[in-house]
């Protein structure tokens, strides 16, 4: 369920804009490479990192096969590949909204 915490975290509220880009991790959650707008907060790209590595984890833990994972929000797609502990992690605007204003936390 930490998905579902991440953009509802009771803070005083900024807005930022959609992120659209992609990023990719090592096994320690060390950030690779990144096409994320440097606006993009580098917290929310740790916690993002964090949870999607855990859940890859959990799965290997588990014996599930698990090597993609994605999560659709109104107007926000996640999308993870997991590759050999890390992982390729995709952002994305899913409407013609895109532009508008996120509230962060």
């Amino acid at each position: 369920m930490g998905f579902l915490k991440f953009f509802s975290r009771a803070k005083t509220p900024t807005l930022i804009t959609l992120p659209s880009g992609s990023f990719t991790v090592d096994r320690d959650g060390r950030v690779m490479t990144s096409t994320l707008p440097r606006s993009f907060p580098s917290e929310y790209v740790k916690d993002i990192t964090d949870l999607v590595l855990e859940a890859f984890r959990n799965a290997r833990k588990a014996q599930v096969p698990l090597s993609e994972l994605v999560v659709h929000y109104t107007a926000f797609k996640l999308m993870a590949r997991e590759q050999r502990g890390g992982a390729m992690i995709f952002l994305m605007p899913q409407s013609a909204n895109a532009s508008q204003p996120l509230k962060s936390n």
